[in-house]
């Protein structure tokens, strides 16, 4: 007595899509080995549309109308501070220059200046810094208008093993510090941190 063979017709789609599943699950979890990368909350990109704050290492140009003796280039100290003739430190980190102006116009009025018209404009803005797989990895200048592909030109480039696809950006927004990852196309804010990735293969 002949035993009947599996029918074929079925058995293979079968096989097939356990193949596909199998393939599914091998690219995910080999996705979720690159880092455990997870995106960015949407206020990562809305900081790049938002009135400029400033931070440590930001260098301020502060104009007193008439008062040559207190206009002057001013940095913002590690502490987050502006030390401004006569008032003394003035809180900087987490302003906008228009915010610090009104708070040094209030201080020099407070026993000093009648009537001040205080103007704050950034002078220099605090570095980028850049690590990973480029040509000099370290501290660079910031200049408005800078992309990441700019960035890593200024760090000499990448290097042979750099995943050049995108790279992992880390910024500091309202004391939270968060890390996207974005094209090389992206725009940037002083103080990031770029990391460029070694390619898997």
């Amino acid at each position: 007595m002949s035993v009947p063979l599996p029918n074929k017709r079925y058995a293979y789609p079968v096989m097939k899509n356990r193949t596909h599943i199998a393939i599914g699950l091998s690219a995910a979890v080999l996705l979720a080995g690159c880092g455990g990368y997870r995106p960015p909350p949407p206020a990562f990109h809305e900081a790049l549309y938002q009135p400029y704050v400033m931070d440590a290492g930001d260098r301020l140009r502060i104009t007193v109308f008439d008062q040559e003796n207190l206009t002057n280039v001013y940095s913002v100290d590690q502490a987050g501070y502006v030390s401004f003739p006569l008032v003394g430190s003035v809180p900087a980190r987490g302003r906008t220059p228009k915010q610090l102006e009104q708070e040094l116009a209030r201080m020099l009025r407070n026993g000093y200046l009648r009537d001040p018209d205080v103007t704050v404009e950034i002078d220099r803005y605090r570095p980028i810094f850049i690590m990973g797989e480029v040509g000099g990895p370290g501290q660079y200048s910031y200049v408005p208008g800078m992309t990441v592909q700019k960035a890593i030109a200024a760090a000499g480039g990448f290097s042979p093993r750099a995943n050049q696809a995108n790279v992992d950006v880390t910024r500091e927004i309202n004391g939270k510090v968060m890390t996207g990852r974005v094209l090389t196309s992206d725009p940037l804010l002083p103080g990031d941190t770029i990391y460029v990735r070694e390619r898997l293969f």
